[in-house]
């Protein structure tokens, strides 16, 4: 029978719609038959050789004598550094000029690869970037929130082929962000631990919907996943920013996040996806009872007039079948 499920920390409810479950591998891509991919092509603005298509780098590694990861300004980016903060009233009604930095993090000069067929190098060197421009972003005193996110496919929102990854800097911290952080500062309040921490502890205990454990870090489909293979990544070494991730947990990470994409590419038939890393706003940087964490969204279904009335999401599998199913995909 179909049951509703909590999520732990922000207390929203989900529907597990078990009277008309899917298999997991019932949600295996069945995709239309395309081109490989190039590895360069003479009009991606983001492959070697057109670096004249892009503003100039923020931040690049290179190898050989050539670049091997850049960070440029959004060219066409939906915010602009150059406004102010200001908000402004027009009578009942507020407003704030649309103030914003905005990045793209060029992953590889390849332009056939993905987070899944990377050099495990080049997956580090991109967890390294999101790093390094998360702290230089963060010294701005008119930015409140960092976004860093990765839309992978038509599905995801994506509209360039070449594998890249978004930073957007806000003045805002929107309902979004903060409904989740009043709830886990309630839980601080009232049992005293980071509610995140109590979760992996609870989600250790189980173990039947961990996909992987590294030393720093716990891969997991949660217990109340608002759709099919929602998959998280929580570090075990309790921080609220990402902007703390030691170098040895750069290295980490890169592997966890590589092999939880791989599982999902090879398990799924590299289904469209979006992952975003949730990190406090800066003003609550080192709090104890927040905790930074990757949530990976596989494109595998749409939320309708339910879900968009109600805010409830109904998810047609259940985690604890996608976390088994991913932890067999043999990955390569």
């Amino acid at each position: 029978m179909p049951e509703f499920r909590q999520n732990m920390v922000s207390k929203e409810w989900v529907i597990i719609a078990t009277e008309r479950a899917k298999r997991p591998d019932q949600f295996l891509q069945r995709k239309e038959e395309k081109t490989s991919l190039p590895p360069h092509r003479g009009d991606c603005p983001f492959c070697p050789g057109n670096e004249s298509m892009t503003p100039p780098s923020l931040f690049s590694i290179e190898k050989n004598a050539a670049w091997s990861l850049r960070v440029v300004p959004n060219k066409f980016a939906a915010l602009q550094s150059h406004l102010t903060t200001e908000r402004k009233h027009e009578g009942r009604f507020l407003k704030v000029d649309g103030f914003g930095i905005a990045e793209v993090i060029i992953e590889t000069p390849f332009h056939n690869r993905t987070i899944a067929t990377m050099d495990l190098e080049e997956v580090k060197n991109t967890v390294l970037a999101y790093r390094e421009r998360y702290i230089a972003l963060s010294k701005s005193k008119q930015i409140d929130l960092i976004t860093v996110f990765r839309n992978c496919g038509e599905k995801a929102g994506t509209s360039l082929e070449h594998p890249h990854s978004q930073i957007i800097a806000t003045p805002i911290v929107p309902p979004h962000v903060r409904d989740p952080l009043y709830q886990s500062q309630l839980a601080c309040d009232t049992y005293g631990n980071c509610i995140y921490c109590e979760l992996m502890g609870e989600e250790k205990r189980h173990q039947v919907r961990v996909v992987k454990e590294t030393k720093y870090f716990l891969a997991l489909c949660p217990f109340a996943s608002r759709s099919p293979f929602e998959t998280r990544i929580y570090p075990k070494i309790h921080r609220s920013s990402f902007a703390n991730l030691s170098d040895e947990e750069v290295m980490d990470f890169a592997c966890v996040l590589q092999d939880t994409l791989k599982r999902l590419f090879y398990g799924l038939n590299n289904p469209d996806y979006n992952y975003v890393i949730r990190s406090a706003p800066l003003e609550e940087k080192d709090v104890k009872y927040h905790h930074w964490y990757v949530v990976i969204v596989p494109k595998l279904t749409t939320p309708a007039g339910f879900e968009i009335g109600t805010g409830i999401y109904i998810n047609t599998t259940l985690p604890e079948q996608c976390a088994e199913f991913l932890r067999e995909v043999r990955v390569q």
